[in-house]
């Protein structure tokens, strides 16, 4: 039941022209597109994706998309925006579409770094603004999507979120707290990327081939995930779950704690949180 008034609330945004613009055709623009189509929150056909260099997205006409090379064109034909360039690009695009851009529009930008304020101030017109930091795991409809906004109202604003959270999970927060999602989130994909490459070298080590490896952790950290999910449970309350005295699994994961995995994971993400912090636009 919830999933179906998501879908009519996720309508209202799609069905003021019945088109949403993607601009900037990339890997995560790319798998928003696909996302949307795989969740059934729209047809391939009312999604508008832009990018220079069309040849590289050809192969999207085949599922279905609608390729523009014009930025302008592609907003004056959608009510939905979602911004995926470059933070260096922000301005000179900006600059392009802000005289077609309305208040019946609805901006989506998960361009990272960038503000809200900033995106606001190369504006000619207050426009319903919204800052999302989804991950590539959206083009399965399993992304962790941060959100916060500037100028949206709050019917606004939960639409959007209706339309992320059919692409996976949302959390509304601070603005002050969306680099800190970019790490966590976006390039937690990657850091849990390498821990499932790191488990299945050792399942190799142990005797199996490198594809059933792979599947066992892949599966393992699924599953392993979604326990927490669905309990709302701590780790380590599963973990308990796990371990038995003297047993295998404790055995093993002491050695990775005294060979410094927790501080090394925490340092990792915390030099990530650094760098972005660190970025001069």
């Amino acid at each position: 039941m919830l999933r179906q008034r998501a879908f009519v609330l996720n309508q209202s945004v799609i069905n003021m022209k019945n088109k949403i613009a993607i601009i900037g055709g990339g890997n995560l623009g790319t798998a928003i597109a696909q996302g949307l189509v795989k969740s059934k929150m729209t047809k391939a056909a009312d999604v508008i994706i832009t990018r220079r260099n069309l040849a590289k997205i050809d192969h999207l006409k085949k599922e279905g998309f609608q390729l523009m090379p014009g930025n302008a064109e592609a907003v004056k034909n959608s009510s939905l925006i979602i911004l995926c360039v470059q933070p260096k690009q922000l301005a000179g695009l900006l600059a392009e579409i802000s005289s077609v851009l309305s208040t019946k529009h609805i901006l989506v930008s998960t361009i990272t770094g960038i503000t809200t304020e900033e995106i606001a101030s190369h504006l000619q017109k207050k426009v319903p603004l919204v800052r999302a930091m989804p991950n590539t795991a959206i083009a399965i409809g399993q992304s962790m999507t941060c959100l916060c906004a500037k100028d949206a109202s709050e019917k606004q604003l939960t639409e959007v979120k209706d339309l992320f959270d059919g692409l996976g999970k949302t959390l509304i927060v601070e603005e002050r707290l969306m680099k800190a999602s970019t790490v966590l989130a976006a390039s937690g994909v990657a850091f849990f990327m390498r821990y499932v490459r790191a488990a299945t070298q050792g399942g190799i080590q142990m005797g199996f081939d490198s594809e059933e490896a792979q599947l066992i952790a892949a599966q393992t950290a699924k599953g392993a995930a979604s326990l927490l999910l669905s309990r709302e449970s701590h780790p380590e309350i599963e973990i308990d779950k796990v371990t038995t005295p003297e047993g295998c699994t404790i055995a093993g994961l002491n050695e990775m704690e005294h060979q410094g995995l927790s501080s090394a994971l925490i340092k990792g993400i915390i030099t990530s949180f650094e760098k972005i912090n660190s970025i001069k636009k």
